[in-house]
């Protein structure tokens, strides 16, 4: 007992040591504080019998008291969501009890979701800190639903569960939806299963979703109302597939409209009414007769095997326009309408709503050259028109506007005013590598051949000499009424100058002449009057071994003329080289002497043009009379059977001087 008494008075004076300043602790170094832990492990609290804690407990005893004592106390995690009991409720601040050995302090503006809190009332809120730096115990309520919010929200997505929003507000491309106070996007494309044009009527309602997708790294959500619908159509639209057949009359709402048709809501399934099945008559656009939205009934035209493509039809559903065309609109009566379309190939007339006619574009003018049709009528035109044909089987009819007036090739007055030898002016309408079609009236066309356009240029297009759109003059060559032809020319207005040529460029005469151009074969000259002849290359040779080129101006001699075949042959070669009167095929008469003489007096013979002709055409009329015509024509003949003979005789000749030359 007295050892045991003595150790509790040596642990007073340890303690009473460890009170003791520290410096009269400095004073004692010889008594250090490590001394005493072995007193300390030493201490026996069984022998502890001084009142005070632990007085009359034994070991047993205060381990059972120390039990008790804890399950009083709750032991927490940071960053959880526990249950807290309301202690407390002030204007700043709510005091909850959560079973820790402290209680904690929430602000009043986290609970203003709940006006009727009071105090008893368990919530839910996150231990953000067990002890700050005031000691205080961290509660936060708001965090406490966010995080309770994504628990909810991933069961709702893990378990495929229908939770209710509230749409808070609209933003590009749908609607923001509150989710148990987290802010989840609602595409526009999931709202419904019909396309949604205004998403504001939807703002400030609740509204079931289905969570399809989350996006933790970023805490977005996306949720969906259209899935829901989805599911309530899938049944009705089982049945209606499952019923579908062609002729089927059905109701549905129109859902979207496009240039081609519309696309009509069915219940779950969707169907095309092309704009052509629409109406009877001819529309352009599908919203001129319907909207969207709007009900309609339709009927069942097609559908494809897997029953993925429905074909719907309007129109159908009424009895067709061609049933009502009366019997009296046949072959040769008239009828009247509204030009509806125009087309490259003629304009279609519409007698009314699904009853048209075509009017092609060779019956809108007597004229043979197909224009515009744009040119006669354009849409919109109210017009009369001749039934051509009627199929009411096939439904379809040709009509024609030119019949209302006279076809002017069988007017009475056509043979005189068109006789041959009458002459005319037209608008040349086309042209064509053989030559040109002129309008001399409406309906009354004809054509000018390349040949007849000059008496003295050789015109290879048309284009040369005259443009589409000009006026011309032309003569009326040949008339064929049955076939609808006319022949014309231009060149007929004047006489032919060939006639005054064969006495002026006789073989043998020489004429200034200018090279025009060159090629391989030769070169084309210009001789006086305005006409051309041709030279070979080598009668192009000059006399000192140079050749004429394009723009001289030398003096040739013809070789060769041809009245028929509108061609002179020259040279200059035989200007040095060989004697004219070789090529001389028959002399010339006085009259032909005559005339050069008189054009020398002129001075036409160097420089003439086409207005001369006439001088010469009076000339040579004042030269031939009657006596000399009929002498002439006996002499004519004779000479025709002897000109074979002196025409060898002269190409013998011009062989022999061709080869002495090239000796």
């Amino acid at each position: 007992m007295s050892e045991e008494k003595k150790a509790p008075e040596a642990e007073v004076e340890n303690t009473a040591a460890e009170a003791t300043p520290a410096a009269e602790t400095a004073k004692a170094p010889e008594k250090p504080a490590k001394k005493a832990a072995p007193a300390q492990e030493e201490f026996d609290w069984e022998a502890f019998e001084t009142k005070g804690f632990g007085e009359g407990y034994n070991k047993k005893q205060r381990e059972e008291l120390a039990s008790v004592y804890e399950e009083t106390l709750t032991t927490i995690e940071e960053k959880r969501v526990v249950h807290g009991k309301v202690v407390s409720i002030s204007d700043r601040d709510v005091v909850l009890n959560i079973g820790f050995k402290s209680d904690g302090l929430v602000s009043s503006s986290e609970f203003r979701d709940t006006p009727d809190l009071k105090v008893g009332d368990e919530v839910e809120v996150y231990i953000e800190e067990q002890e700050n730096a005031q000691g205080q115990l961290v509660l936060s309520r708001r965090k406490a639903k966010i995080v309770r919010a994504w628990e909810l929200i991933q069961d709702a997505l893990e378990n495929d569960k229908v939770i209710e929003g509230y749409v808070k507000r609209r933003t590009k491309g749908g609607l923001i939806v509150d989710v148990y106070g987290v802010e989840s996007f609602l595409p526009g494309s999931q709202i419904d299963v019909k396309p949604i044009r205004d998403f504001d009527v939807f703002v400030g309602k609740k509204m079931e979703v289905k969570v399809v997708k989350i996006n933790y790294a970023n805490d977005n959500v996306v949720v969906s109302h259209k899935v829901l619908i989805e599911k309530d159509l899938e049944q009705q639209k089982a049945e209606i597939l499952e019923n579908l057949e062609k002729g089927q009359v059905l109701e549905g709402v129109i859902k979207n409209m496009t240039n081609f048709g519309v696309f009509i809501d069915l219940g779950g399934v969707d169907g095309l009414l092309h704009i052509t099945d629409i109406s009877w008559g001819r529309i352009n656009d599908p919203a001129e007769v319907l909207s969207l939205d709007e009900k309609v009934n339709v009927v069942v035209l097609d559908f494809d095997d897997d029953k993925k493509r429905i074909s719907l039809g309007m129109k159908q559903l009424t009895e067709h326009p061609w049933d009502k065309l009366e019997a009296t609109v046949e072959v040769g009566s008239k009828v009247k309408g509204t030009i509806v379309n125009v087309a490259d190939y003629g304009a279609f007339l519409e007698l009314f709503p699904g009853v048209e006619g075509l009017i092609h574009v060779s019956e809108m003018s007597w004229s043979q050259h197909l224009r515009n049709p744009q040119d006669f009528i354009s849409v919109g035109d109210e017009l009369e028109a001749v039934v051509l044909t009627i199929d009411r089987e096939e439904r379809k009819m040709s009509l024609g506007i030119k019949q209302l007036t006279e076809d002017p090739w069988t007017k009475q007055d056509v043979l005189t005013k068109y006789g041959v030898g009458t002459n005319h002016t037209g608008i040349v309408r086309n042209l064509t590598n053989f030559g040109l079609f002129i309008e001399l009236e409406e309906g009354i066309d004809g054509l000018v051949h390349v040949s007849d356009l000059s008496w003295t240029k050789k015109i290879k297009h048309p284009s040369e000499f005259v443009k589409v759109g000009d006026e011309l003059e032309v003569q009326v060559l040949e008339l064929d009424i049955d076939n609808r032809r006319l022949a014309l020319g231009h060149k007929q207005l004047e006489e032919n100058p060939w006639d005054t040529f064969e006495s002026v460029f006789t073989p043998g005469s020489t004429h200034k002449c200018s090279v025009i151009s060159k090629n391989d074969k030769g070169a084309t000259l210009e001789l006086p009057y305005g006409i051309e002849g041709i030279a070979t290359n080598k009668n192009l040779k000059k006399e000192d071994g140079s050749y004429a080129e394009v723009g001289e101006t030398l003096d040739f001699v013809v070789v060769e003329f041809s009245k028929e075949d509108k061609r002179i042959v020259l040279s200059h070669v035989y200007t040095y080289a060989a004697p004219a009167e070789k090529l001389t095929k028959k002399k010339p008469t006085g009259g032909s002497a005559k005339a050069k003489a008189k054009l020398r007096n002129t001075g036409a013979e160097e420089v003439a043009t086409l207005g001369d002709l006439d001088a010469l055409s009076a000339l040579k009329a004042e030269m031939e009379d009657n006596t000399k015509k009929a002498n002439e024509k006996k002499a004519a003949a004779a000479k025709k059977k002897a000109e074979p003979k002196a025409e060898e005789a002269s190409e013998e000749e011009s062989k022999e001087e061709s080869s002495e030359e090239e000796k």
